[in-house]
């Protein structure tokens, strides 16, 4: 039944995040920072893996030797600027401290910053990966959603260490893995078909990217707009198929 990898999905970050909360109360505050830092890690490991898609035999088949860097680039500027335009870093921390408000009343400011934290992070991390585009098409497609199941164990242990860190904010991203990996899924519905796999590629490298920058935000490196990027994920694969008209 499509749509059943991302209730499954959702099932496993609320556990996770339940478990997470429990275990947070108990840790020392040095305790959680270096579960947040090691996740970082983990998040710049996955996210070197799927940047490299880049170097995908099939994208280069399609474009050609010197236009992956290119297209990623260009998806990366062009969705970065519409992301900016649009305000989604805004608009999202914006979701997040408004839920806050309604979920737990007023709390002080840096109990806030610390949902709306959770509540960021933890939807890019859970949103932004390869594994939810296909997972969720593949879902949709009537092909089964093993990769979804995959995805769902993945983001399980994960909510545990974000909600350790970061609190109630980690469970209420369910509302956006409901929102886009729903949508996914119903795009999928409406395809028939997968996307060609130079296209799937570049979607990947992209995502690889703003994961980075996740991660980064997770290592209190740099506090990137990293939803102001998540544009360039719809602007991959319509950049691909542009060079692969022009060739």
């Amino acid at each position: 039944m499509p749509g059943i990898g991302t209730l499954v999905n959702v099932a496993t970050v609320l556990l996770g995040a339940l478990l997470g909360l429990l275990l947070g109360n108990r840790l020392p505050q040095r305790t959680r920072e270096l579960v947040t830092d090691a996740l970082g890690l983990v998040t710049l490991l996955i996210a070197a893996v799927s940047a490299f898609e880049v170097l995908s035999p099939a994208l280069s088949a399609a474009v050609g030797d010197s236009a992956p860097m290119l297209i990623l680039l260009a998806s990366m500027l062009i969705g970065g600027i519409v992301g900016s335009l649009l305000r989604l870093e805004s608009r999202v921390a914006s979701l997040g401290g408004w839920l806050q408000s309604r979920l737990q009343g007023g709390a002080e400011s840096a109990e806030r910053h610390r949902f709306i934290e959770g509540f960021v992070t933890a939807s890019l991390v859970f949103c932004t990966g390869p594994l939810t585009i296909l997972g969720s098409l593949n879902d949709g497609l009537g092909n089964g959603a093993d990769q979804l199941y995959l995805k769902s164990a993945l983001d399980g242990f994960a909510a545990i260490a974000f909600a350790a860190a970061f609190g109630w904010g980690v469970a209420a991203s369910i509302l956006t893995v409901i929102t886009v990996q729903g949508a996914l899924t119903l795009v999928g519905v409406a395809l028939g078909d997968v996307l060609p796999e130079a296209h799937l590629a570049a979607i990947t490298a992209v995502g690889g990217l703003i994961l980075v920058g996740v991660a980064l935000r997770l290592l209190r490196i740099r506090e990137l707009a990293v939803a102001d990027l998540l544009p360039a994920l719809l602007v991959a694969p319509v950049a691909v198929e542009v060079v692969v008209l022009l060739r």
